[in-house]
């Protein structure tokens, strides 16, 4: 008996390119002999709306007298004959079909414009008088995010370009608000997105459905899908998986989400899949699935036949990315920075060269789950084998290596076999900023086509480095970054703040080292993420070796990972969370490295205890 597979991306993860995740799961499935398609419901939602029916039928859809309605929102709604004229224009652009409307766009004239324009930077400093393309392209996209702000708050709150309905899925011990709202009246953005799902169930006529979940914005989406298939067409069985259910839904015991889906199954996809294939072929038996959770008898019960091991990193294929509509996506400039614009400019084609983390020691990431524990790379023949075929498949040589951390030596040999072949490729990924990246890798990564590098710098303080494993000291990552910029690589820095027991002066002597790298040309881009302790990483597990402690919280039936810590030896964290950002989205574009410190706070804060030349010093030794 064949069955038909069909693999669904639910609203929303990026505008610019496909997750990874079916395309991975549809070339293993096809290469065991199955027959599968794919979709991404979210881009196609979004190609549904931003159109000249979609803004149409948007806009009668909203009645300014029937809710209370923002100030920019009424703006926008008296600006509808506008926005309906020009919308047609604005999509061709962004997707790259006709750039000989860049001009036409950045006329002050021609778009209407809303509250995202109120505070325009200095167009000619960030793009200049040759960046037409580009000032296009900036304008354009807060054109997309003021229409994004009327539906937020017209249409649903749940509204956001790479989420939707994130509040649902985020800490969700019960499950109780997300069956609520599951069972309210759809707006017209979801009918919208199941009359999609109805289409490609016709044409497809699947006999089973895979959702990908991999973040708490694609949860709500992908169980109105699957109330939906479960109303409509009962016959075809629910399959879902992914990163959100691999780290919140380990201790799954809530009943209720079998309404909605079938099977749930954890970590990589490609066994537990095939298992419940198998299953519904009859070639094996229930107790025979791996890894997965179902509902006997209004319980959930988790089965996990492991005398099948899982398929090697070797064996699982290259990400086919056929059946999805490459030229819909949309290529955005969220910010001038350069660095900063890759995660929405450009299709870039998501390939990963290793699984798992080769370090995954750090205590605050989730080193206890099989996605970052379980290492394992591949020969870099098989990968850029796989670069190969994606180019052939999509036509794109923008590639965007998504490891968890991309070690130097796979680096290195996949960057000689690049060059070896003579195979021109631009290419981005995440690193650790460790000593392995030396001058003469650096530049090696250059020349196969490396642009950009992501690392973490973390809380910028040697003592919580020490104390979070890194396995890194501030001039390490200095003397790194160095070798990058010399080699004209761009590096984007992660930064975290309120790890436990930082202090108040660790937080200002970090957000100094952090100026020093901007002002020392060494990243060109960051980003501060407030801490937070999981169940899965080592502070989660043995708070006690890190001087805080678990607040003890109700265990619901539902999801489970941030946990609520109390630090008693730390400092008020969030007091100084606007300062830490607006510093930086300064730096990044190229304003304030000459302030103080203390400029960037609303209230007083300690002078800074680090040298003021303290990067300068170190990657002057290490010249």
């Amino acid at each position: 008996m064949t069955i038909k597979t069909l693999l669904i991306t639910p609203p929303f993860t990026q505008l610019n390119t496909p997750y990874p995740a079916t395309p991975y799961l549809k070339c293993f499935l096809q290469s065991q002999g199955y027959e599968v398609f794919q979709v991404d419901l979210g881009i196609e939602l979004i190609n549904t709306i931003f159109s000249r029916a979609g803004f149409h039928k948007l806009f009668d859809s909203i009645s300014p007298a029937g809710r209370k309605l923002s100030r920019n929102s009424r703006h926008i709604l008296k600006n509808k004959t506008n926005y309906v004229q020009t919308i047609e224009q604005v999509m061709s652009f962004l997707q790259y079909r006709d750039n000989t409307l860049a001009l036409l766009l950045c006329n002050e004239n021609y778009l209407p414009r809303a509250s995202r324009f109120s505070s325009l930077p200095d167009l000619e400093w960030s793009f200049g008088n040759s960046g037409v393309n580009d000032k296009a392209r900036f304008l354009a996209t807060l054109y997309i995010e003021d229409v994004g702000d009327l539906i937020k708050d017209a249409v649903t709150p749940y509204f956001g370009f790479s989420r939707y309905a994130e509040t649902l899925g985020m800490s969700a011990h019960s499950f109780a608000p997300l069956d609520y709202a599951l069972q309210q009246k759809e707006n017209i953005i979801e009918v919208w997105l199941l009359e999609l799902l109805a289409k490609h169930i016709e044409q497809y006529r699947p006999a089973v459905v895979g959702i990908t979940l991999p973040f708490p914005g694609n949860l709500y989406a992908g169980l109105k899908c699957g109330q939906y298939i479960k109303k409509y067409f009962p016959h075809i069985t629910i399959v879902a998986g992914g990163g959100f259910v691999n780290t919140e839904l380990r201790n799954l015991a809530e009943p209720a989400i079998f309404n909605y889906l079938d099977f749930i199954t954890l970590d990589d996809g490609e066994r537990p899949f095939s298992s419940i294939v198998e299953f519904l072929q009859g070639k094996k038996k229930q107790e025979e699935l791996t890894r997965t959770f179902i509902r006997i008898d209004d319980e959930v019960r988790f089965i996990n036949d492991d005398k099948e091991p899982d398929f090697h990193h070797a064996d699982t294929g290259y990400p086919d990315y056929s059946n999805l509509l490459l030229d819909k996506y949309l290529s955005l400039i969220e910010m001038a920075n350069p660095m900063h614009r890759l995660w929405s400019d450009g299709c870039w084609n998501k390939l990963t060269l290793a699984h798992g983390c080769y370090w995954h020691k750090c205590s605050f990431c989730d080193t206890s789950l099989p996605y970052i524990k379980h290492f394992e790379s591949a020969p870099a023949s098989v990968l850029v084998d796989r670069i190969e075929r994606v180019i052939a498949q999509t036509g794109h040589r923008g590639f965007h290596f998504v490891d968890e951390a991309a070690p130097p030596s796979v680096l290195k040999e996949v960057a000689k076999e690049l060059l070896q072949r003579k195979i021109g490729i631009s290419w981005w990924t995440n690193i650790r900023l460790e000593k392995a990246f030396n001058e003469d890798l650096c530049r090696l990564l250059a020349e196969s086509g490396c642009i950009a590098v992501t690392g973490g710098l973390e809380a910028a303080a040697d003592r919580l480095l020490q104390l979070m494993n890194k396995g890194m000291t501030i001039r390490q990552a200095a003397q790194v970054c160095d070798n990058f910029s010399k080699a004209g690589i761009m590096v984007h820095a992660y930064l975290m703040y309120g790890f436990p027991t930082q202090t108040e002066q660790e937080t200002i002597d970090a957000l100094e080292i952090v100026r020093q790298f901007f002002d020392e040309g060494l990243i060109q881009s960051a980003f501060w993420h407030r801490f937070t302790a999981t169940a899965h990483s080592d502070v989660g597990k043995n708070p006690r070796k890190y001087s805080c402690t678990v607040v003890d919280q109700p265990v619901g039936r539902f999801a489970r990972n941030d946990l609520v810590h109390k630090d008693p030896s730390g400092c008020a964290h969030h007091f100084f969370a606007p300062g830490l950002n607006k510093a930086v989205y300064n730096f990044m574009h190229g304003i304030g490295t000459n302030m103080a410190i203390k400029d960037w706070f609303d209230f007083p804060v300690p002078a800074i205890s680090v040298k003021i030349n303290y990067v300068k010093q170190a990657i002057k030794v290490h010249r």
